[in-house]
């Protein structure tokens, strides 16, 4: 039995956050694992992200006003009620998204991470900087960081929680209000986390929720905003970045990957095929930084290929509502088809399964088995586009260069992972990629979860960054406050031009060789 057997009024509740006046309609949710409904949104209009747009800028100006260690404390609180309440969420995961419960609780712990995290460090972050005057003594020089005012979020269905507010997070804490959309097949778990925050102390209607298409609402959203904070596709990511920069705002995205993982000769191969089951596997492979190809040297190809594909084909598939499970649902029949379709055409090519292959219906309508490819080439769906299912191509090299390269040449460069026993070799190769995140000696957390680094793609995979420094200051608009003393700044009236230029000339030169002067 879980929290939502026979009882819908929790969701109600959730989906009564979403003040719609205008929706004509609602959206129904689907149970991933099942195909059968969960619960109904409002299918909100452009009018209602507007005015829910205007009621968080009513709230944010005093929220703004807060003592920076205020609001943090309502993260600490938020924190610690995300722990305590954890099995609810867990649940709505798995339900709304399909995911095993393990995969869900990683969403748990990103969170809680992001939440720490910036309570710990936002006071830092924001407060008044001394920067180098021009005239050193005489020019007092001061940058602070103020809210932007309302930043827009537009969030994917693969990891609701995580996605549907951890980017919040920073944003909450600098002083800003957020008008948030969560996709329209997981809207359940954002709005659990809104509650809670205004369940820890966050002024109710600071963020606001609405829900609906993306096609209906991006557009309004961006309109409304000051900032926009997008993950999902490149396709659609270059859209959004053309919107809003017809409105003048800035923005960050993640997008896209067609993530790398490599082997290296001197891998321990037990260790780098158990990273390469998360890489590839973790969240039915419905994640931004999971691995679609692996390069693997010939002197470890035999050896790598038949232990993966045997531990890939001991993974257990569970609908289950609990940690038995390692993998769990796909979202739902396109994303199943788009799996299918992948495999298929790689096959019909001349493309060798080694592991999986196929649907499972017998588990549930939207499962598919982790499925392991050979012999995939240019030309094939599942050779450069990204599947986003639990789909893997492995690749045979001849050297380190070979596997560099190979993993270069991609549009993408979101997250790579490198496998050695020798850390500085891997550090030395993850120098050479091509990725925001390379990982060594880990799949995908190691970086991801290292919340005081910058995570972000290069290329076709992102704008920007979240996390670290970048992740905060990013919804803040620097202010430069510079106050002269004594003289101004140029000749005086008594000075020559000159004679001005000559003692500046001087004084250039004198500077360059003074220790400690920028």
């Amino acid at each position: 039995m879980t929290a939502f057997d026979g009882n819908t009024v929790f969701l109600k509740e959730l989906a009564s956050q979403v003040e719609a006046a205008d929706a004509p309609s609602r959206l129904e949710v689907t149970n991933a694992m099942t195909g059968q409904p969960l619960g109904d949104v409002p299918r909100c209009t452009p009018d209602d992200v507007a005015a829910a747009a205007a009621r968080a800028r009513a709230v944010q100006p005093g929220w703004a006003a807060r003592p920076i260690k205020e609001r943090a404390s309502v993260l600490l609180r938020f924190h610690d009620l995300v722990l305590k309440r954890q099995d609810e969420v867990l649940d709505l995961i798995q339900l709304e998204n399909g995911k095993a419960r393990r995969h869900a609780f990683e969403e748990v712990l990103d969170v809680c991470l992001t939440a720490r995290y910036y309570a710990n460090t936002a006071a830092d972050y924001l407060r008044p900087k001394r920067r180098q005057g021009v005239q050193l003594m005489l020019t007092q020089v001061t940058e602070l960081h103020h809210p932007k005012g309302l930043v827009g979020i537009i969030s994917p269905w693969n990891y609701p929680l995580t996605l549907g507010i951890s980017d919040a997070i920073p944003a909450i804490v600098a002083g800003n209000a957020v008008l948030t959309k969560p996709d329209q097949q997981t809207p359940f778990s954002a709005l659990w986390a809104v509650q809670l925050l205004e369940e820890a102390g966050m002024p109710p209607g600071l963020v606001q929720v609405v829900t609906g298409s993306g096609s209906e609402l991006g557009a309004p959203i961006i309109e409304q905003s000051d900032y926009l904070m997008f993950t999902g596709s490149t396709a659609v990511g270059r859209t959004v970045a053309a919107q809003a920069g017809h409105q003048l705002i800035d923005c960050s995205m993640e997008l896209g990957g067609k993530n790398a993982l490599l082997v290296l000769d001197d891998a321990d191969v037990g260790k780098a095929v158990s990273g390469a089951l998360r890489a590839a596997f973790s969240n039915a492979g419905q994640l931004c930084i999971s691995v679609e190809r692996i390069y693997v040297p010939a002197t470890l190809w035999d050896e790598f290929t038949t232990r993966y594909a045997d531990a890939a084909k001991a993974l257990k598939l569970s609908a289950a509502l609990d940690y038995s499970g390692d993998m769990g649902s796909l979202i739902s029949e396109k994303q199943l088809k788009t799996v299918i379709d992948h495999v298929d055409d790689a096959v019909a090519k001349g493309a060798a399964v080694l592991a999986g292959g196929k649907a499972r219906p017998d588990i549930g309508p939207h499962f598919y088995e982790p499925t392991i490819l050979s012999g995939v080439r240019e030309g094939m769906l599942a050779f450069a586009d990204e599947t986003f299912g639990p789909v893997v191509s492995l690749y045979r090299v001849e050297s380190e260069d070979q596997a560099i390269a190979k993993a270069n040449d991609s549009d993408y460069g979101l997250n790579f992972s490198v496998w050695t026993s020798d850390p500085k070799h891997g550090q030395r190769v993850a120098a050479r990629l091509q990725a925001g995140t390379v990982n060594v000696n880990e799949a995908y957390a190691a970086a991801w979860g290292s919340v005081d680094a910058p995570m972000g793609g290069m290329k076709a995979s992102g704008l920007g960054r979240r996390h670290g420094e970048h992740g905060i200051l990013k919804y803040t608009e620097s202010q430069t406050i510079a106050t002269e003393r004594l003289l101004p700044v140029g000749a005086p009236t008594w000075l020559k031009p000159d004679r001005y230029a000559r003692i500046m000339t001087a004084g250039l030169r004198a500077l360059k060789r003074l220790p400690g002067v920028k």
